[in-house]
């Protein structure tokens, strides 16, 4: 950048105060003033877009790394899925291929095979029933309720009642 020192600054506003005068070098100093603030701005602006680019475009390349580093993840453990189910398909032909449809109550060895497990049915619970069956005093006391009201009910029986006026 230029360099002014303060000897060139001093004729500079000598100068200036001869051609311009003193009524109007007030005026003239201020206009100068908010020209050369504006150009700062305009120039910190354009600074602070270059660098929001640049960290943009250094975020985008650290995305790109990051994807390609998830795929080498994704087809390495693929690839390691697809050979242990090649070698599980065929260890598990190799085990059954002696086994066929007439020989099927029996394993490996000649040995029956277990029965298999039995199908889980939900038990059904009567919940009803317990709770019909639970003494009328144990709910008075635990504050269960045993009829059904609506909300509405609910809340005009606990609704204060109105003093009488008269």
């Amino acid at each position: 950048m230029i360099d002014f020192g303060f000897d060139k600054l001093a004729l500079i506003g000598a100068v200036a105060l001869i051609v311009i005068g003193p009524e109007k070098l007030p005026r003239v100093a201020r206009t100068m003033g908010h020209l050369l603030g504006k150009a700062q701005r305009y120039v910190a602006d354009v600074k602070a877009e270059v660098n929001r680019s640049i960290e943009l475009d250094e975020l985008k390349k650290m995305k790109t790394e990051f994807e390609q580093a998830a795929r080498d993840v994704h087809t390495s453990v693929q690839k390691e899925v697809d050979s242990a189910r090649t070698a599980f398909d065929t260890d598990w032909s190799s085990a059954t291929s002696g086994l066929d449809g007439s020989s099927a109550s029996t394993a490996i060895g000649g040995d029956p095979l277990p029965p298999p497990p039995p199908v889980y049915r939900h038990p059904k619970k009567k919940w009803r029933l317990k709770r019909g069956a639970t003494p009328q005093w144990y709910k008075q006391r635990n504050g269960i309720r045993t009829r059904a009201q609506s909300g509405a009910a609910r809340v005009a029986r606990h609704r204060p009642r109105p003093l009488d006026a008269a």
